[in-house]
């Protein structure tokens, strides 16, 4: 993407966007306040509501992110909170929230790298409201908590194989045959990639296809005696297909591998759309990398990476919401490097420039910016040149901050809102 340098711009230039933004801001309440959620209203009638977040660890996001799901769900019909997690963690959540009786091995969820991610004070007081929520209305009517993600690759197997054990032993004994080959890699996927770049070791591909394949070719019978249960192995039947792919390709560099993860994001929450019914209804959860449009943003125009959110805008249109949220200082959790321990890191001040800087300008504390062209079409044609964007996920480097966590973007194009937060802090996590 080819932009000119914003951070020297005249002050008059930024005083007038900052006062556009002043003038437009809808003010907030903190998340708690009930009022909270009904300033989303407008999104209600959304097919596929994507809420966003700056970083994987501020607790502004996820309890604003929890305050407009509580009012989705109850006041809206939407009975699909889908997360940037693993199906299997999330399917365990899925079944407490909905009261179905447990897995019978279940293990600890959310054990994998970012524990804080999930397991996390903000996100066990929605999986609780959820809960209750669920406990007085029947079981077509109850909101589901699910995962998009396809990290969890030797739980997914798993769970296929406890399926067919006690549906169908003769295709578990098959089955157990296909996964023998993913067997020796499933607690470190990456190592399997690793060694099928650079040792020549045979992929294992035909083998996961072929179980999925034969997973699928037995729909209707399996699907009759528990349609939930179909639905759970058939998508982690899926994870290990992809992530068997996912871990082949992303040694490789380049794109093929963002793209190929996203993919399967909007391929699930299309799997769950279709399988909750007609009228469903989706609250979707994950970074703003993953809920902007990408075509707006360095990812598309620079890289050739597409996300869940510019798939959803293509598929759904209008009746897809993209959400973005923005801070400008505080505190995070995060780590220094990937499998690093927690840390409580102390967020910079945004980049002068930036469209943090905006909206820090701005001088609300809270605010919700609708960037929709029929509400304020001025202020997005102003704000559409594209500007410095920070992004924090689960590795957060102060130090090289301007290169680590700043892209390019268009705001406007990349967002249908703006959520943002002047100061913010980390989330609290769980032990």
């Amino acid at each position: 993407m080819t932009v000119p340098d914003t951070s020297n711009r005249p002050a008059a230039e930024a005083e007038r966007l900052e006062q556009l933004i002043r003038e437009a801001a809808e003010p907030l309440p903190d998340p708690d306040d009930p009022g909270f959620g009904q300033l989303f209203d407008r999104y209600g009638g959304c097919r596929v509501v994507l809420l966003g977040e700056a970083s994987h660890g501020t607790s502004e996001f996820y309890r604003a992110r929890a305050a407009i799901t509580r009012r989705l769900v109850d006041a809206h019909g939407f009975r699909i909170v889908a997360v940037e997690a693993d199906w299997p963690d999330a399917a365990v959540i899925d079944r407490y929230v909905r009261h179905l009786p447990p897995r019978k091995r279940a293990e600890p969820v959310f054990r994998r790298f970012p524990t804080w991610m999930w397991r996390n004070r903000e996100v066990d007081d929605l999986v609780g409201w959820l809960r209750e929520h669920n406990a007085v209305l029947p079981p077509a009517q109850r909101a589901g908590f699910y995962g998009l993600d396809m990290y969890n690759l030797a739980e997914s197997m798993a769970s296929v194989l406890e399926y067919l054990d006690r549906i169908d032993p003769e295709a578990a004994r098959l089955a157990r045959a296909r996964y023998a080959c993913l067997t020796p890699w499933q607690d470190d996927p990456a190592v399997y990639g690793r060694a099928v770049l650079t040792q020549g070791y045979q992929a294992c591909e035909e083998k996961v296809v072929a179980q999925l394949q034969a997973l699928l070719a037995r729909r209707v019978d399996y699907a009759s005696q528990d349609g939930e249960q179909f639905l759970d192995a058939a998508q982690n039947a899926r994870l290990v297909a992809t992530a068997e792919r996912y871990y082949r390709v992303m040694y490789a560099g380049g794109a093929e591998s963002w793209n190929l993860r996203d993919s399967h994001m909007f391929e699930t929450l299309l799997q769950l759309l279709q399988a909750r019914g007609a009228d469903a209804k989706a609250v979707v959860w994950a970074h703003n990398s993953h809920i902007g449009n990408a075509a707006a943003t360095d990812m598309g125009k620079e890289r050739g990476e597409w996300n869940i959110g510019q798939l959803c805008r293509e598929r759904f249109g209008d009746g897809a919401a993209l959400i973005g949220f923005g801070t400008h200082r505080g505190t995070v959790a995060a780590a220094t490097d990937w499998n690093g321990p927690l840390e409580i890191k102390t967020v910079r001040p945004s980049l002068p420039g930036s469209y943090e800087a905006l909206a820090h300008g701005a001088k609300v504390p809270r605010f919700l910016l609708d960037l929709r062209a029929q509400a304020h079409g001025a202020l997005r044609r102003q704000l559409a040149e594209p500007r410095l964007e920070r992004f924090i996920g689960v590795i957060y480097r102060p130090e090289t901050e301007r290169y680590s966590h700043y892209a390019y973007a268009s705001l406007p194009e990349q967002f249908d809102a703006y959520a943002w937060f002047d100061e913010t802090t980390a989330v609290q996590p769980l032990a």
